[in-house]
């Protein structure tokens, strides 16, 4: 029979204070992206528990201005050595016995070095967090980098994933026993994100006529989200609908979106938002949220969207439709299948009812499957009990 704590306490002596465990994130970059800023929310969201120090390997901390004020959070830029995994894995193990943490936390693929430093010489209990795949992996997982997440994850205590996807991936490619799986489902602030179906907000510098359609998408410019092809998507709509195209993020495709819109004709109709951090404000103003991506496990802009009780049309990616409203599953088209998501976009365009009532549907199911609250609370509890 397993003894209570009270039992184990004695009755002549005080309970002891907790100690405030120490948290070692290693993020390959801690910029403006969706895994930063969720750990961001989970920091404050369990503040006054832990104290952290957040290493990026490429010096980048731009969404530390997520953090509240009281969160006790350092950080230390660390910069590894280019094809020498040797002197690598020396580095970040300098890294671990400076900062003596309780536990280590890695994220993704890019900080797989600390995982692999951490599994070979028993540094420290060890977590493992993955959410996604990069544009080298759009079309399925790299053996070699395959090979090196089962030595990197060996030793680590529990791997932790969003998506059904990612649990058959990390069991079947990485070899991650079912006793150290654990999947936690990304959160959303439902508060800050509300929207009211079948409304839209007015953006500025946009029509705001009844006869306009804005369709949307919130997404860094980065290859792997293939905004090109909503481009190329949008464009076949040029005789159906009076529509406009809005897209909110930064990064290095800009410009060669910008000259594929002028390509296709649609320039004059697409407007690039570049980095906004009111994004709420972005998805309140939209008929329509888009998601184009080539690769996806559970991403935070689409959960955004449902929060902001906007209808979505989107490609097949990871979770992608298992996440929307199963009335929404329609216009979950095939990833390659761009005239599918031209007439997905085309449908949501032509029916204002079925936008509003698909809209709704998404923000209950925001609500029932995906609230911050039980991502932090999840969090939570892991991070204490490992």
């Amino acid at each position: 029979m397993p003894l209570s704590l009270t039992a184990c306490e004695s009755p002549e002596r005080s309970p002891q204070p907790r100690r405030t465990r120490h948290l070692l994130h290693v993020f390959a970059s801690f910029g403006y992206g969706g895994v930063p800023i969720r750990i961001c929310e989970v920091i404050n969201g369990l503040a006054g528990d832990f104290r952290h120090t957040v290493v990026a390997l490429d010096g980048c901390f731009d969404a530390k201005q997520r953090l509240q004020s009281g969160a006790d959070v350092g950080f230390r830029p660390l910069v590894l050595p280019r094809y020498n995994l040797l002197r690598a894995l020396a580095k970040v193990r300098e890294v671990i016995r400076d900062a003596a943490p309780d536990l280590l936390l890695t994220y993704n693929w890019g900080a797989i070095d600390a995982a692999l430093a951490n599994s070979l010489t028993g540094g420290c209990a060890h977590i493992h967090f993955e959410s996604g795949f990069g544009s080298e992996e759009k079309e399925g997982q790299l053996w070699r980098r395959n090979f090196l997440r089962r030595i990197a994850l060996s030793g680590a205590r529990k791997v932790v994933v969003p998506s059904d996807t990612l649990v058959q991936i990390a069991r079947a490619a990485w070899s991650v026993p079912p006793q150290k799986l654990v999947q936690i489902p990304n959160g959303v602030d439902l508060y800050r994100f509300r929207g009211e179906a079948g409304r839209r907000d007015p953006l500025p510098g946009l029509p705001n006529g009844p006869e306009m359609i804005v369709v949307g998408t919130v997404a860094p410019l980065r290859p792997e989200k293939n905004v090109g092809r909503l481009l190329r998507a949008f464009a076949q709509l040029q005789d159906k609908c009076c529509c406009t195209l809005v897209i909110a993020g930064e990064g290095v495709e800009r410009q060669r979106l910008q000259l594929l819109a002028k390509e296709l004709g649609i320039a004059a109709r697409t407007v690039f938002l570049g980095h906004v951090d009111d994004v709420p404000a972005v998805l309140r103003g939209l008929d329509i949220f888009a998601l184009s991506s080539d690769t996806e496990q559970m991403p935070n802009s689409l959960l955004q969207a449902m929060a902001a009780a906007r209808p979505v049309a989107a490609v097949d990616v990871g979770d992608v439709a298992r996440m929307v409203a199963p009335e929404n599953r329609l216009l979950v088209v095939r990833r390659d299948d761009g005239t599918a998501l031209a007439e997905a976009l085309a449908t949501l365009a032509a029916d204002a009812a079925r936008r509003k009532t698909l809209g709704l549907l998404n923000r209950k199911r925001a609500e029932a499957e995906y609230s911050i609250d039980a991502m932090v609370g999840a969090y939570g509890a892991l991070l204490s009990a490992v």
